[in-house]
């Protein structure tokens, strides 16, 4: 049927640029009858067409069983294994004698039965295409034949401005002799959100809802996103009103809102952007007097000089160093058994990065640090090494580790062991991008082969981590000299860890890279089997993603490589994955979402800001205070929270600030430090080794149990277990809130004593403090209660049933148990009948100079980091002044803060 296109759908054609003279037509069109002398290409048509089909999808022949007995690689780009596939074996898919009887003719035209049903007509374009490439042959693609360079799609950018409007997408693949042909026929679509633009299979965009998206294009190894755009409101264009944009971040940021209709919402407030400026660049509340002082400040640099203030922190050293150890994976568990004294590899490399980040090391010399790492440094001999780990591993340490040049343990952690898991590690890490489809086939959204992945391992093969067998020697030599013979495996390992706190030195294993082999390559069954069982074949060559094939034979380590390839300026992945997640963690999504996906299938939401970001840190030398200095800089991240009727919909084109929960590190110690005695307060924002955001590792294991591993593990804390930053989580839950309702953890911040705030203020108002005190040690007495009570109906109807089993020795122990607990609960609750009764027998008692509204200012600043509102002040400090005991009032009034929402989330 043909489609007729509306004057607005012509008019864009008209101004789609001349293509040249030498413009190969449509498939569609040139295989419209099978009078023809064209012999299709295998790789420019049929494999393509197979993919349109969804011949070659996960739910047809391209499943690892394949369909039928016929397989096809998935997505396409085995070649050999497609025309294998289709033209060899015992019962080919196609007839060159006869192509007519070809089954890959017979079964999607249903000729024959087809378990996926009818996929084209006898004597449509798309047989007529098959049927000449069999009759022509049926020929494979030759070495020489020329590669596929890229996609040109027309237009670049659709904007809609209401329903039922349509653009037709023109796809040109270009190839590497010059050679252009329109394949929008050939070619695959799909949508990245149909509430605002669908998409089908000819390419003809339809606009849907307001918003904008990207429709993305898909052939051979090319992926084209286009961006379709819809205004949200009447403002867009011509209509938009002055917006002040005062660094280039805001001209980009308002630029894309132009187009859209959308208009930024105000300036935040000082209170508001004292505190998300606060707990983005340190992860750490501001105090009551910063927050006084701050607002007190007439100074119109103020903000600026704020955020350098910040970033001169220890806190901002802790936070910005638990991200990177974030972003790197420092996992306690997979570092388990790197050194023979556990849990020290995640402190060191915790520390290692905090030196970095608190010298302002450029970013490519910290990730050099870490890519290029080697057990001993330059000149030193495994003797050495030893001699020198061993020092440091000691009770009496001699040495640091933070002063080494690099940090190995990224490449020694047990998850990293095969070359496969170091590149997925790699690529990850310091790419942000997902390559693990591509281990098994074509990358379904993005130009990554089977082939690709292959290469790009190839550069982590003789990256290795324990003893190198060159070292053997002097590693027995060390062994022999210390008290572990007959000791194996994880005895050996603990004794080791003993002798070595003890000052003895002992074998380290270490991160080396073994030189490469110089054998050739086995040309037999035979000889391959005894190579192997001598030094395994190292590769030649390998490939950086979208690269140049390097000479692996010519380098030393191969990481160097990859180390110069990440450096280069226009690297499309290094700088841009790290600018991306840093604008994250100040906008809750990134430029391009998730921050870890830079596939061309996921572009970016604003282009044109990556990019100027991305060019502008490398021209500043990887300056990670420059980054964060000109994003928190912008009025972009200093708008309001609050929308206005323009962007209250809008989550992903930086309009207006988005509330999001606290990250688990950071909402643990808000919570302390809104609890917190003065003092105590003023010292956790100078030490930080009792702070959640510095601790050194993670692990799903490490973060249970009771106190801060539960709170971290409920709020989502990253575990760091896999090549994804969905480890950490930011998602709300029923357990966050009972946490701060009503856990005990939480209860007992509140109320500890000595360096809490409602016990300094206790101490403060006595009496009427002590009654306050009296009513704390009833709540702990009746927490321990509950507890005994839980553990006593569990013992109960666990001896129910061993009384029913008639086990009368387990019911004897059962019962010694449940003694227990009775003399425990007794106790208990004789703690509560003694305290309600000195309760009852004093007088609540009123501090006639109490200053009731400076307490529950101070309530809020400690918690909201803003002054509260007259009506705040008016409800809260009748709350407190009718209570029958002053100090339980403050206790609830701070409680009640806690419990908001306000408290909980950065805005």
């Amino acid at each position: 049927m043909k489609r007729f296109l509306p004057m607005a759908m012509i008019a864009i054609l008209t101004a789609t640029p001349s293509w040249g003279a030498d413009l190969v037509k449509r498939a569609d069109s040139r295989f419209q009858s099978q009078e023809t002398d064209e012999a299709p290409d295998f790789r420019r048509h049929v494999v393509p067409l197979m993919g349109k089909l969804a011949c070659n999808s996960r739910s047809c022949h391209g499943s690892f069983q394949g369909r039928g007995g016929f397989r096809l690689s998935l997505f396409g780009y085995d070649f050999k294994m497609d025309h294998d596939g289709l033209a060899a074996g015992d019962e080919p898919r196609i007839d060159l004698e006869n192509p007519t009887k070809s089954l890959a003719l017979l079964k999607p035209t249903e000729g024959e039965p087809h378990e996926g049903g009818k996929r084209m007509d006898v004597n449509s374009w798309e047989y007529n295409l098959f049927h000449a490439w069999i009759q022509k042959g049926g020929k494979q693609i030759k070495p020489e034949d020329p590669s596929f360079v890229r996609l040109d799609v027309s237009p670049s950018e659709i904007l809609f401005n209401k329903d039922g409007q349509t653009s037709q997408l023109t796809v040109i693949a270009v190839w590497s002799d010059g050679s252009r042909e329109n394949v929008t026929c050939l070619s695959r679509f799909k949508t990245n959100d149909d509430q605002v633009a669908l998409i089908d299979g000819e390419g003809l965009v339809s606009a849907s809802k307001p918003g904008d998206t990207h429709v993305v294009v898909f052939y051979d190894n090319g992926v084209q996103p286009i961006s379709v755009i819809r205004p949200l409101s009447a403002l867009a264009g011509e209509n938009y009103p002055k917006v002040d944009t005062p660094t280039q971040i805001d001209k980009l940021v308002v630029n894309k809102l132009r187009k859209l209709g959308i208009v930024p919402s105000d300036q935040s407030s000082d209170a508001e952007f004292l505190r998300r400026v606060s707990l983005d660049l340190t992860g750490t509340l501001p105090t009551p007097d910063q927050v006084e002082t701050f607002l007190a400040d007439s100074n119109a640099n103020k903000r600026a000089e704020i955020i350098e203030t910040l970033m001169e922190s220890p806190a901002y050293v802790a936070w910005w160093t638990t991200k990177i150890c974030d972003f790197t994976g420092n996992n306690s568990d997979a570092l388990a058994n790197v050194t023979p004294v556990r849990g020290q590899s995640s402190q060191d490399w915790y520390d290692w990065v905090a030196k970095r980040v608190t010298e302002n090391a450029p970013y490519d010399d910290l990730v050099e640090g870490i890519v290029m790492a080697t057990g001993r440094e330059q000149g030193q001999t495994y003797t050495e090494y030893s001699e020198t780990m061993s020092k440091l591993y000691a009770k009496k340490s001699e040495g640091n580790f933070a002063e080494r040049h690099t940090m190995p343990y990224y490449w020694a952690r047990r998850t990293v062991r095969r070359p496969e898991e170091k590149a997925l590690a790699f690529a990850y890490t310091f790419m942000g991008i997902r390559i693990q489809c591509a281990q098994c086939h074509k990358h379904p959204f993005d130009q990554w082969t089977q082939d690709d992945y292959k290469q790009f391992t190839n550069f982590f093969r003789r990256v290795n981590s324990g003893v190198d067998r060159r070292s053997r020697d002097e590693q027995q030599a060390l062994l022999a000299k210390l008290d572990t013979k007959d000791l194996r495996g994880g005895q050996l390992r603990r004794r080791l860890g003993q002798l070595v706190r003890d000052g003895a030195v002992v074998p380290f294993d270490e991160v080396y890279v073994t030189p490469p082999s110089k054998r050739p390559v086995a040309k037999n069954n035979k000889n391959k089997k005894k190579n192997r069982r001598r030094t395994p074949q190292t590769p030649a060559s390998a490939k950086v993603l979208g690269g140049e094939i390097v000479n692996l034979n010519e380098l030393e380590d191969p990481r160097s490589a990859l180390m110069e390839w990440l450096r280069e300026k226009d690297n499309p992945y290094f700088a841009r994955s790290f600018v991306n997640r840093v604008w994250a963690n100040y906008f809750n999504i990134g430029i391009v979402e998730p921050p870890d996906d830079l596939s061309l299938a996921n572009p970016p939401s604003n282009r044109e800001l990556l990019d100027y970001l991305t060019s502008a840190f490398v021209e500043n030398d990887y300056d990670m205070k420059w980054l964060h200095r000109t994003i928190t800089n912008s009025r972009a991240y200093q708008a309001s929270w609050k929308p206005n009727e323009t962007n209250r919909a809008d989550q992903r084109n930086f309009s207006h600030s988005i509330a999001r929960r606290l990250p688990a590190e950071i909402a643990y110690d808000a919570i302390r430090q809104a609890t917190a005695a003065d003092k105590s307060l003023a010292a956790l924002h100078t030490d930080l080794k009792s702070r959640t955001i510095a601790i050194a590792g993670a692990s799903a294991r490490g973060n249970r149990g009771n106190g801060p591993a539960y709170a971290l593990t409920i709020f989502g804390k990253s575990i760091r277990e896999s090549n994804c930053d969905c480890d950490r989580s930011s998602e709300p839950s029923l357990l966050q809130t009972l946490y701060l309702q009503n856990d005990r953890d939480l209860l007992s911040m509140i109320d500890r004593p000595r360096d809490g705030w409602i016990d300094e203020l206790a101490r403060s108002l006595k009496p009427a403090g002590n009654k306050g005190r009296q009513s704390k040690a009833v709540r702990q007495a009746a927490a321990k209660i509950s507890q005994i009570n839980k553990l006593f109906a569990g013992l109960q109807a666990r001896k129910k049933k061993l009384v029913k089993e008639d086990n009368i020795e387990q019911v004897k122990e059962l019962d010694k148990k449940i003694k227990r607990l009775k003399s425990q609960r007794n106790k208990q609750v004789a703690i509560v009948k003694k305290s309600r009764k000195e309760a009852e027998e004093a007088q609540p008692q009123k501090v006639a100079s109490l200053d009731t509204a400076s307490i529950v200012k101070q309530a809020y600043l400690r918690s909201l980091s803003r002054y509260p509102s007259e009506s705040e002040l008016k409800l809260s400090s009748q709350y407190i002044d009718e209570a029958d005991d002053t100090v339980e009032g403050v206790r609830g009034l701070l409680w009640a803060l806690l419990n908001t929402k306000e408290f909980i989330v950065n805005h």
